[in-house]
């Protein structure tokens, strides 16, 4: 084939794939099955059906298991998705009429937000940039959302050099200790601190979706004697006051996340966990600079800082980051 004609095709290989094939992919991955993809595409299960497979043609891999009858991702299903919903609300974001003037920078999460400086970080932003509304979204995932283009910015807790997220940029703002979370009604919630050792005992309940604990907290030898995955904050409130287990986070939570069954208790031997702002370095808000430069003042204390809420602060003690027992 001669070189022009093969680059002519090579292009037109390239543009073959449209928005509604990225669409029709998530949508399914969304659904776990054709037909309630479908319906919520407004298309026939046939022409879903064609969409997905022209896509895995295009891309050269099988990224929907059919074999069963709620639908699965292959691995290289779950690595497209990502990318895909980034390009997806990266051009719906785009084409907002109301986004277009004064886009609001969304700044993401997973559990605990800036900590007692929320509150501080929302009030002296809206005084200071008025004109850029400050959207604080709560997104159960590793990134908050930042890998798939949900949010500009994250607040991020825990290491980040094993997220695969090229031209990520963090600024660390500060760190917290470690607390434990345990049963109101547990003998561990009568002790006054608490150590590593004395959890081995215990089912660990671990959050691999958004939390930073590991078994690696725990020295080899000396790990909980088992554990129980959960998908959010909630469930892993939920289970450690039915007394399921008991689970290790930052101090924040503690003073975000009352809950009437569960108690906080310091764990000062852990090693505290870093609080990091994240953004895409090649895709940043306008505005991502004047967050940076605010949140490491308000960290800092530094002048017109408002500090803290009262009874928030990261070394909050035991009876005050309890809540009700």
């Amino acid at each position: 084939m001669p070189i022009g004609l093969r680059l002519c095709s090579e292009r037109m290989s390239r543009t073959s794939i449209e928005l509604r094939h990225l669409r029709c992919f998530l949508a399914i991955a969304d659904e776990g099955n054709l037909t309630r993809a479908a319906a919520r595409l407004h298309l026939t299960q046939p022409a879903v059906s064609r969409t997905l497979a022209a896509l895995e043609k295009h891309v050269g891999a099988r990224l929907v298991d059919r074999s069963t009858h709620h639908l699965a991702l292959t691995p290289e299903g779950l690595a497209f998705h990502d990318r895909a919903a980034a390009a997806v609300a990266a051009f719906d974001a785009a084409v907002d009429p109301g986004r277009l003037r004064h886009r609001p920078l969304r700044l993401g999460h997973a559990w605990a937000a800036f900590g007692p400086y929320t509150t501080p970080l929302l009030r002296r932003w809206q005084r200071e940039q008025p004109r850029t509304p400050l959207e604080l979204l709560r997104i159960d995932d590793r990134t908050a959302g930042l890998l798939r283009g949900e949010v500009d910015a994250a607040l991020l807790r825990g290491p980040v050099e094993s997220l695969d997220v090229p031209g990520l940029a963090t600024e660390e703002l500060l760190t917290e200790p470690r607390v434990v979370a345990v049963p109101s009604d547990s003998p561990l919630a009568a002790r006054p601190s608490l150590a590593l050792a004395d959890l081995t005992a215990e089912t660990a309940i671990l959050n691999p979706v958004s939390g930073t604990t590991t078994l690696d907290l725990w020295p080899p030898g000396g790990r909980p004697r088992s554990t129980l995955t959960v998908a959010n904050t909630d469930d892993w409130l939920t289970a450690i006051a039915a007394g399921r287990g008991i689970g290790v986070s930052a101090a924040s939570t503690a003073a975000l996340h009352p809950h009437p069954g569960v108690s906080y208790r310091p764990l000062p031997e852990a090693p505290p966990i870093p609080v990091l702002l994240a953004w895409r370095d090649g895709d940043r808000h306008p505005a991502t600079a004047a967050l940076v430069a605010l949140a490491r003042e308000i960290a800092q204390g530094g002048p017109g800082t408002d500090g803290p809420g009262t009874g928030m602060g990261m070394g909050a003690g035991p009876e005050d980051a309890a809540g009700p027992a």
